[in-house]
């Protein structure tokens, strides 16, 4: 394995049925099988989940304070913490959810320093709730928590297969890179993580590795040092 401790991103979006909505068996299973298998090969490896599947912003903006939106957002990322959490249990793996916003009969409350044993005893962690702020998203948490657990990278999972320099679903002249840096990702306005989420990884040199979820064994391979999608560093 190239790293010994990795934090996987995962849009809500990328765990969601064929519409994005709800979660999809089959997808939750890839996810599950590849993460048990790096964690019993000796990674350790924290998970950070979005909620697009459940609930975005946007969607509640024109009726709703945005404070209450983005909360309703934290909670449904439990959801999907949550289901994780179970399947890869099943599996033979430990799991420990940490959530951002207290729900102590579901989850451990978030600590630095307890998240990070439990890392060392072999035990994946999943945060739930993002940083437990409003404004900020679930991709800013992953870079915060990667930070504060020194992760060696990011593992960015999404739909797409890498960073493009258009939107790749509606551009068929859209083109991937293979690296790019921080800045020509906030220079650009690339939409693969907000700014400053890409800014935190920036300052802490902590590289992104942006590729397909459904790629087979795409977790695994990136994880092994294959060359998949894209890498985001200085």
């Amino acid at each position: 394995m190239k790293y010994k401790r990795v934090l996987i991103k995962i849009s809500g979006e990328a765990l969601g049925n064929e519409d994005g909505r709800g979660i999809s068996d089959q997808k939750l299973r890839i996810v599950a099988d590849q993460v048990v298998k790096i964690s019993n090969e000796g990674v350790e490896c924290c998970i950070v989940i979005g909620a697009g599947n459940f609930w975005r912003g946007k969607y509640g903006y024109d009726y709703m304070r945005r404070t209450t939106s983005d909360y309703m957002g934290m909670m449904a990322t439990t959801i999907n913490a949550l289901a994780l959490q179970d399947i890869i249990e099943s599996k033979g793996v430990p799991v420990r959810v940490q959530a951002a916003i207290e729900m102590k009969q579901v989850a451990e409350p978030y600590i630095e320093r307890k998240a990070i044993r439990h890392l060392e005893k072999g035990r994946v962690v999943i945060f739930a709730c993002g940083t437990g702020n409003p404004y900020f998203t679930t991709d800013t948490a992953a870079a915060l928590r990667a930070v504060e657990t020194n992760s060696e990278v990011i593992l960015l999972a999404k739909n797409v297969d890498g960073v493009y320099n258009k939107d790749p679903r509606n551009n068929s002249d859209a083109v991937r890179y293979n690296d790019i840096t921080y800045m020509k990702v906030i220079n650009d306005r690339l939409k693969v993580m907000d700014a400053t989420a890409i800014t935190l990884c920036m300052e802490n040199n902590i590289p992104i590795l942006v590729f397909g979820l459904l790629e087979k064994d795409s977790i695994y391979r990136v994880v092994n040092g294959e060359n998949l999608g894209t890498v985001i560093d200085k």
